[in-house]
C-alpha cells in the first residue's frame, strides 16, 4: 500500500505502478479485490492522507467536493443540504451510517453501478468530474460532464493513472427545486430497485411555497437501477416544458417516465415492478415539488456516528509505502500497540495479531455491523478497512468503552446471544457522543448499520435511551 500525503504523490504512484487501484473508502474495492479470482496481490494507493483531499468549498453558484469527500460530510453539510438537497438525500441513503463515514462520492462514481444513488443527483444537478493524470510535462487536469462519464455497465471514461480529484456540483437556483427518491426492499441498507433524481427549473422565482401557476421551464429527470447505466429521461423535460405543474400532469409525466426506459428482472424486482415503481416515484416527486414539499423528508440532525472533524481532517501518514511484513501502528483502546502487517483488514488485524477478540466478523461485507469500531472518531466497519491504512490511527473497540449504554443493555435485557452486542455497544456509544438525548428515530437511524437476529431492537433502543438519562443525570 502507497500512502501518499499530496495530490502529485498520488499520480505518480498510480503512474510509476500501473496495476495499482486507488483507495479511499474502500467500502466497494475492498470486496472486489477480495473476490478477486488472479490470486495475485494487488497495490492500492491510499488516498485518505492527501492533504485537504476531503474538503467542500463553496465557490458561489456552486460546490466543489474533493476527491475524497465521504457520503456523511454531505450529511453534516448545512449549505449542501440546503443548495444541492437531491444530493444530500441521495447520500442519507447509501449504506449504513459506519459506511457512510468511509464510503466517498467520487467511490461511487467510479464502480459506476447504475444502483449507486448519488449518481441520479448529481446527474440530476448537472455536475461534472474532474479527472488528473500525470504526463511528463506535468499534471493534466480534464472536466467531463458526469451524462457523459459512464461509458456503459460498470464502466467510465477513467483509464490507467486517472485519479478523480474533484466533482463540482451546481447550486440549485431561487427558480429550481429538486428532490431525490429511492425505492427498496427495506429502510436501511437498501440495494436501490428504482432511485430518481428531479431538478425542475421555473420560469419565476419560487422562494417557499405551492409553485401555483408557474410554468416549467426546463426539468432534469434521472433514474437508477433501470438500465445499465444511469440515465436521463429528455421525454418529461419536453412533456413540462412552458405548463403549469399540476397533478393531472405530473400523473401524465409519471406515464412518460415509466414508458421511457426497459427495466430488467433480476432477484430485486421484476421489470413490471420496477416500472410501476417509476410511475408511483415520479408522480409523488413532482406533486412534492409543485407543493413545496420536496424537503419535508429531511430528518432533523440526523446522526452520523461522528463529528465533522473526524471526517474532514487527513489520515496519519507514517509510512510512505507498507508492506507485507511492515510494523503497523496502532493506538488501540488507549495503548500504542505494533504488530507486522499481515495484510489483512483491521478486524482481522485487532483479533489475530493485537488480541482483541471482542469484535466480531458476521457478514464480511459491511451489511451487519457486528464488527463495528471507532476508527479516528468515526464509527466503521473494521471488516472492509486494510490494516495498512489505519497505520497511525486511533482506534477503539469494545474492550476500550467505559460507558453507561454496557450497564443499560444488561439491565433492558438487551442481549441474547450476544454476537452482534459489541458493534451495538460501540455505535450506541459514538451516538450518545453525538447527542445525548436522541429521539427514537435518531436511535434507529443511527443504529441502522447494526443487525440483530433474536431481539426484535426494542430493548436495544430502550437501553439506548436509558444510557442516555444516565448520562444526563451524571452531567447534571
Amino acid at each position: 500500500m502507497y500512502r501518499p500525503t499530496s495530490i502529485d504523490g498520488a499520480l505518480r504512484a498510480l503512474r510509476d505502478d500501473p496495476t495499482s487501484r486507488p483507495l479511499a473508502g474502500g467500502t466497494d474495492l475492498l470486496l472486489d479485490l477480495q473476490r478477486g479470482d488472479s490470486g495475485a496481490a494487488v497495490p492500492v494507493v491510499d488516498l485518505t492522507a492527501i492533504e485537504a483531499f476531503t474538503e467542500i468549498v463553496d465557490e458561489g453558484d456552486h460546490f466543489r467536493l474533493a476527491g475524497g469527500v465521504r457520503h456523511n460530510q454531505v450529511v453534516q453539510h448545512h449549505g449542501l443540504v440546503g443548495d444541492a438537497l437531491p444530493l444530500a438525500q441521495a447520500c442519507l441513503e447509501v449504506g449504513s451510517p459506519q459506511l457512510r463515514n468511509r464510503a466517498t462520492i467520487a467511490g461511487n462514481l467510479a464502480t459506476a453501478s447504475p444502483a449507486n444513488d448519488t449518481i441520479s443527483a448529481l446527474m440530476a444537478l448537472g455536475a461534472s468530474v474532474e479527472i488528473s493524470h500525470l504526463r511528463s510535462e506535468g499534471v493534466e487536469v480534464r472536466t467531463v460532464p458526469i451524462d457523459q462519464f459512464f461509458t456503459g455497465f460498470r464502466q467510465t471514461v477513467l483509464g490507467p493513472g486517472d485519479l478523480i480529484t474533484a466533482i463540482v456540483v451546481p447550486k440549485l437556483a431561487a427558480n429550481q427545486r429538486g428532490i431525490w427518491v429511492k425505492l427498496g426492499l427495506r429502510r436501511a441498507q437498501a440495494i436501490s430497485v428504482v432511485h430518481a433524481a428531479i431538478i425542475v427549473t421555473f420560469a419565476n422565482d419560487l422562494r417557499d411555497g405551492p409553485t401555483g401557476a408557474a410554468a416549467v421551464a426546463e426539468t432534469r429527470l434521472a433514474m437508477g437501477s433501470v438500465a445499465p447505466t444511469v440515465v436521463l429521461v429528455p421525454d418529461v423535460s419536453e412533456l413540462l416544458a412552458g405548463r403549469p405543474l399540476t397533478p393531472d400532469l405530473a400523473k401524465t409525466a409519471a406515464t412518460v417516465a415509466a414508458d421511457a426506459v426497459s427495466p430488467i428482472s433480476d432477484g430485486r424486482a421484476t421489470a413490471h415492478y420496477r416500472r410501476d415503481g417509476i410511475g408511483v416515484l415520479v408522480e409523488r416527486s413532482l406533486s412534492a415539488i409543485a407543493e413545496g414539499t420536496h424537503g419535508s423528508m429531511w430528518p432533523d440532525a440526523p446522526p452520523t456516528l461522528s463529528a465533522p472533524a473526524d471526517l474532514d481532517r487527513s489520515a496519519a501518514a507514517p509510512q510512505s509505502v507498507v508492506g507485507a511484513g511492515s510494523e503497523i501502528e496502532i493506538e488501540l483502546n488507549g495503548q500504542r500497540t505494533s504488530a507486522p502487517n499481515t495484510e489483512a483488514t483491521l478486524l482481522d488485524h485487532v483479533r489475530s495479531c493485537l488480541g482483541a477478540t471482542g469484535m466480531k466478523e458476521g457478514c464480511a461485507e459491511g451489511e451487519c455491523g457486528a464488527c463495528t469500531m471507532i476508527v479516528d472518531g468515526a464509527a466503521a466497519m473494521s471488516c472492509l478497512i486494510p490494516a495498512a491504512q489505519v497505520d497511525g490511527a486511533t482506534v477503539i473497540t469494545v474492550e476500550g468503552l467505559n460507558h453507561p449504554i454496557q450497564q443499560a443493555f444488561v439491565d433492558e435485557f438487551a442481549v441474547q446471544c450476544g454476537f452482534c452486542i459489541p458493534g451495538f455497544l460501540v455505535s450506541g456509544a459514538r451516538l450518545l457522543d453525538e447527542t445525548n438525548a436522541p429521539t427514537t428515530e435518531q436511535i434507529t437511524h443511527a443504529l441502522s448499520g447494526n443487525l440483530c437476529r433474536c431481539t426484535g431492537y426494542y430493548p436495544i433502543v430502550d437501553a439506548v435511551h436509558a444510557a442516555a438519562v444516565e448520562i444526563r443525570g451524571r452531567r447534571d
